[in-house]
């Protein structure tokens, strides 16, 4: 890569205001090299977390785009919104009271504007996972729990299909609670389950865990490394 290339400058629109930043950054950088201070909304950097939601436009396009500040690299003439936070509450529950075989609906009744959805699919063009929002939207409004749970596994709560929706569906809220009913409910359980948890309680393995508690960051990565796997079947 020549100089001018690798000093290649373009401009960006925060807020309004223009910066000049180098080509190739992600979004959450070069807001940063234009003096903002991450303090709310930075998380993982790394695509996980779902907490740097942005707003952009491009210069000479009407659309309004959404994704993740960290993932999403700076084009010249790109006009950046920040969003602090997504206006979604979510409905408490007690997950001993939401047994689906002992409920309608219980999705569409602690979220009864999914029974507002359109279908038009925006939440899911909105989605930086690709994935299916409005279909598992249409399943929850089925009562198809283990439906929804499946197609919302990936979802890192991002919010972006909630900002998009004309409906004001909490999407991601909605998601959770599915998977958490399933597997709570719908999910086999493990016969090993109920014995480790009760090794944990007699304290079989609190001398190992002190043991990792003690060890360098080198050692617990030469430990990872080496570890054995278990084989399937």
């Amino acid at each position: 890569m020549s100089d001018e290339e690798e000093n290649k400058m373009i401009d960006i629109y925060v807020m309004g205001r223009r910066y000049k930043v180098p080509e190739g950054l992600t979004i959450m950088t070069a807001l940063e090299y234009s003096g903002y201070k991450y303090v709310r909304g930075c998380g993982c950097r790394g695509g996980f977390c779902g907490a740097c939601s942005t707003v952009y436009r491009k210069e000479g396009e009407y659309k309004l785009k959404m994704d993740l500040a960290c993932q999403t690299a700076v084009e010249d003439g790109m006009f950046l919104v920040q969003l602090p936070f997504v206006p979604a509450m979510r409905k408490e529950f007690e997950i001993e009271k939401v047994d689906p075989k002992q409920n309608d609906n219980v999705l569409l009744e602690k979220y009864p504007e999914i029974a507002r959805c359109v279908s038009c699919n925006t939440c899911t063009k909105a989605c930086p996972q690709d994935i299916k929002v409005m279909d598992y939207v249409q399943a929850s409004l089925r009562g198809d729990v283990d439906r929804a749970a499946k197609l919302s596994f990936d979802c890192i709560q991002c919010g972006l299909c909630s900002i998009r929706c004309p409906a004001d569906i909490k999407h991601y809220h909605l998601a959770q609670l599915a998977r958490r009913i399933k597997g709570r409910y719908v999910d086999p359980t493990s016969s090993e389950l109920e014995t480790l948890v009760q090794e944990l309680k007699d304290g079989k393995y609190d001398e190992e865990l002190d043991k990792l508690a003690s060890m360098t960051k080198e050692e617990l990565k030469k430990l990872y490394d080496e570890r054995e796997f278990q084989e399937e079947g």
